[in-house]
Order: structure tokens, then sequence, then C-alpha cells
């Protein structure tokens, strides 16, 4: 089977519970994996907003999460733990910063994704941004799999 996303706080395709959003507790969700494929020996977690009046909006980078680990609790994303690192994302903080669509702008789909790399580390710089981390992952990438939710305000 190819790797699979999931989270206990939202299924595919559904809404992102508040508590997960920017203006409200700002906690990331809890994330699971399975079914990683042979060689793994690092992950790196993405989460965008391609539905952003700019363009596409980058709310979380985590990086270096160790080959053996299949989850990321809920609150995870207020501060790193262990090997893991996180990207500065568009918000310019080096953290997880939930939905936070413009008011009346409709449904902005959040587009989690998580790559499986063949290297045990990133090896970019401690300030890289979401969007740096995921190109540099891409050329070590074994599999990648997704998960979207939705979010309105």
């Amino acid at each position: 089977m190819p790797l699979m996303l999931t989270s206990t706080a939202f299924a595919d395709g559904k809404p992102i519970p508040a508590r997960h959003a920017r203006d409200a507790d700002n906690l990331s969700p809890h994330l699971i994996w399975s079914d990683v494929p042979d060689g793994t020996r690092c992950f790196v977690l993405i989460v965008e907003d391609p539905d952003a009046p700019s363009g596409i909006f980058r709310h979380w980078g985590v990086f270096d999460i160790p080959g053996g680990q299949t989850e990321l609790q809920e609150g995870f994303g207020s501060k790193p733990s262990g090997s893991v690192r996180f990207a500065r994302n568009d918000f310019g903080a080096h953290r997880y910063d939930g939905p936070q669509p413009p008011r009346g702008h409709g449904v902005h789909h959040y587009i989690f994704r998580i790559a499986a790399l063949d290297v045990p580390n990133l090896g970019v710089p401690e300030d890289a941004g979401v969007e740096e981390i995921w190109h540099a992952a891409r050329r070590h990438m074994l599999e990648e799999a997704e998960l979207i939710g939705t979010y309105e305000r």
C-alpha cells in the first residue's frame, strides 16, 4: 500500500475544527501516517492553502522527522522536539499557524503533505522557508501522501 496520511481531528475533504485555526487555539491537529516505504530515513510535512488571494500560502513546515516516527500529537506545532525542526512559514514564524482565510472569502482547502525521504536529515539552513524545504525534499522523496481539510471564516 502507498504511504497514507490521516488525522483524528478531521477526515479527508472535511472541515478542520476551529480549535486548529489561527484565530482560535491554533493547535496543530493530530496527524498519523502509515504504510511507510522501505528505506525511509526521515519525513517532511508541510501545510499549504492554495486558495489564498495572493497564491499558495504555507502555514507549516516540519522536517527531519525521524524515519521510525509515525505521528505528530495535537499541539506539536508550537515547539519542535528532538531532531525535528520547523521551517519558517509565510507568517514569518517557525511554528504551526492554522487556517485564517479572509472573512467572506469562501471555503479554503488546506493540503497537509507528508513525504518519506531516503536521507536521515534534509540539510537545509536554519531559517529555511516551507517552500525551500519542500523543494529540497523532492530530490530525496520515496513517496508522498496528502490529506485535505477545509476551513471557512
